[in-house]
């Protein structure tokens, strides 16, 4: 039974390694060698938490879970008062060599608390439904609003897909969720009447900054910014091996390297890297298929939308959201936090006669 584990284990485990290497290659052709060496160190002690996560004691982890919400939630706190300023957002704090990001751990601080929730609640009336419901839904308002003033668009759009994913496996009524998604349409409706009506009484609702945020996500259809043209001319004269000389692309270790990749090894790397993911994702959906496990379904869509958004941002047709894309983009916090949350996918997977 170990053994055909392992076997299975292997399907997973040779897209990763494939899409890292990738990662460090194509950094390796970035004009500065830090980024690649940098990228070399985040995964070597990813792989090393990986293997220590996927070995602990998984009902600890998730019986502690509300202990470590609470400690990241303060985190978020701290960041806005003594964290680093980038690219606009405040939200890293800086070490001397390197930074850290809690708005990327309080993925899984989250996915972990609202695991626990959801497994130790079992409304049998009315009321303790709502309960249940408000209980989830300040779980997720509370980091959401504190990512919201750094601010981090990208990262509150991944803790409402757990926190969706969450509530459907909730022991609710699905009524309740025809009436959170009307809701939500509603708002929606509103917001869009009033954004294409009257946009000085939508300024003195929800503020200037704010505004000025989602009105660069609506108006992204027009193609009009520097680094989305820049990646759009890059992918669009790469060719099949791509080119020695290609254009600067902004951001082109992080939320644009797919850009960058295709620009630099041409669309047959692209290829391999939709290949990979394709294996991941099809991996994750057999498991779900027969776990149907809570924690599992939370992070393989929070996965599959990070790609998706991602690379169909690169290509102009998502707005830019400072999403990166997972295991292949630059980034310390982003590539440890993911290597958490596969050691405790495949932790849960291992163990026997887990609660699913």
């Amino acid at each position: 039974m170990k053994k055909r584990v392992k076997e299975n284990n292997l399907f997973i485990y040779i897209p990763v390694l494939i899409i890292l290497l990738i990662s460090i290659f194509v950094l390796s052709k970035y004009p500065l060698d830090s980024y690649m060496l940098k990228q070399v160190l985040w995964i070597v002690i990813g792989l090393v938490i990986f293997f220590i996560v996927k070995k602990f004691k998984i009902k600890i982890l998730f019986a502690y879970s509300h202990w470590i919400y609470l400690f990241n939630v303060i985190l978020l706190i701290l960041v806005l008062f003594i964290g680093k300023e980038i690219n606009g957002a405040k939200a890293w704090f800086d070490f001397k060599y390197f930074s850290f990001q809690p708005s990327e751990l309080m993925k899984v601080s989250l996915a972990l608390y609202l695991y626990q929730i959801v497994n130790t609640n079992f409304p049998k009336h009315f009321k303790e439904e709502i309960l249940l419901i408000c209980k989830i839904s300040f779980i997720f308002l509370l980091p959401a609003i504190l990512v919201f003033l750094e601010p981090d668009t990208g990262a509150i759009i991944l803790y409402f897909i757990i926190t969706i994913v969450a509530l459907y496996f909730a022991k609710i009524r699905r009524n309740w969720f025809i009436m959170i998604f009307g809701l939500l349409i509603c708002l929606l409706v509103i917001f869009f009447i009033l954004y294409f009506g009257n946009q000085n009484l939508l300024i003195k609702l929800i503020g200037t900054s704010f505004f000025y945020r989602v009105d660069r996500l609506i108006s992204f259809a027009n193609n009009s910014g520097y680094q989305i043209n820049q990646a759009l001319i890059a992918i669009g004269s790469a060719g099949l091996f791509g080119k020695k000389h290609s254009l600067h692309i902004p951001e082109a270790t992080t939320d644009f390297i797919f850009a960058f990749m295709i620009s630099k090894f041409g669309f047959i790397m692209a290829i391999i890297i939709l290949g990979c993911y394709l294996l991941i994702d099809i991996y994750f959906i057999k498991l779900i298929l027969k776990t149907k496990n809570l924690f599992i379904s939370m992070f393989f869509f929070m996965f599959l939308f990070q790609q998706i958004q991602n690379i169909l941002m690169n290509i102009g047709l998502f707005p830019i959201m400072g999403i990166p894309l997972p295991f292949l983009s630059y980034g310390g916090t982003n590539t440890i936090i993911y290597f958490i949350f596969l050691g405790i996918v495949l932790n849960i997977k291992k163990v026997r006669n887990f609660s699913f």
